[in-house]
């Protein structure tokens, strides 16, 4: 016998009707008259009287339901009492170098949050999560390693991408007509290379390979200089003042998002980490990437289906 059994049982009691009953379960009519068929079975005696106009108790099934409503009400207070336990331990989120400026406020009152201060990048992060080390990350994902590593994602911060270049013009350019950079040094720009590849084929970029680390920082601004294209700037390098010599210049046409996702395990059963992911990405909104010029990489899984850049 089942608890979700005994709450079929008690919601076809209180409402004398098969199809009512299903519809304020949610569950399809045939699967509830299987499950208390079940039930009947498991039991030994029959629960409802039935045919085709109406639903009545037996005396059975009049004996067992006050007895069936005190067990449901006494397992919802163990799970009361579970939940108020987990939520006692802290859940630990890791994060690459972006965080919701209005965290804390989101989460009072939800759950108690530490920030774990291991900065590490995207991919780094969601394994973190995936082997348990953190309950929680905000990082870039892709859908298929969502899916390897048994992790969930919503949607929690999308920025959008612009260039730097030399030169006094802040005009739009094209797509086609920007750079961008992939760093040989895959263990830390991994998720970075996966995008830049991605809107390189997607858009007619080009892609230039480098091996000193300059996706940011003061080698980023002498990549520009060097190439005199306009060069998109990474997540990361949206925090450095651009230097007097150079200029922000926005993508006319699919225009470069980075997602935020927050990620957690699939299987995740503590209710202080899935209280705080339901506080965390309550209303968050499409942030802006259902605009028609926006772009996403194909294995974003935040990506609309009609956006642009499909190859």
């Amino acid at each position: 016998m089942e608890l979700r059994q005994l709450r079929y049982f008690v919601a076809v009691a209180e409402e004398l009707h098969f199809g009512r009953a299903a519809a304020r379960l949610r569950i399809a009519g045939p699967s509830l008259s299987q499950q208390i068929k079940a039930l009947e079975r498991t039991l030994g005696v029959r629960l409802f009287d039935r045919d085709r106009r109406s639903v009545a108790l037996t005396p059975s099934g009049r004996a067992l339901l006050d007895p069936a409503r005190a067990l449901l009400a006494q397992a919802e207070e163990l799970r009361r009492s579970a939940a108020g336990l987990s939520a006692a331990e802290p859940v630990r989120l890791g994060y690459v170098h972006w965080l919701p400026p209005d965290l804390d406020a989101r989460v009072s009152g939800v759950a108690q949050v530490h920030v774990d201060e291991w900065v590490m990048p995207s991919h780094n992060q969601a394994a973190r999560v995936a082997d348990g080390s953190l309950d929680l990350a905000v990082c870039w994902v892709q859908a298929g390693d969502l899916k390897s590593r048994g992790l969930d994602a919503r949607l929690l911060g999308a920025q959008q991408l612009c260039t730097v270049s030399t030169g006094a013009d802040t005009s739009a350019v094209r797509a086609g007509e920007t750079v961008i950079l992939v760093d040989s040094d895959t263990a830390s720009w991994h998720s970075w290379n996966c995008y830049a590849e991605s809107y390189a084929r997607d858009t007619g970029a080009r892609a230039v390979r480098i091996d000193d680390g300059g996706i940011t920082g003061r080698a980023f601004f002498d990549h520009v200089r060097r190439l005199r294209r306009p060069v998109i700037n990474s997540p990361k390098g949206l925090t450095t003042p651009v230097p007097p010599d150079l200029r922000q210049r926005p993508v006319s046409d699919r225009a470069p998002y980075w997602t935020w996702a927050l990620v957690s395990r699939h299987d995740e059963t503590c209710e202080a980490v899935r209280a705080t992911v339901e506080a965390l990405t309550r209303d968050v909104g499409d942030l802006g990437l259902n605009s028609a010029t926006a772009w996403l990489p194909s294995g974003d899984p935040f990506r609309p289906s009609c956006s642009q850049g499909v190859g």
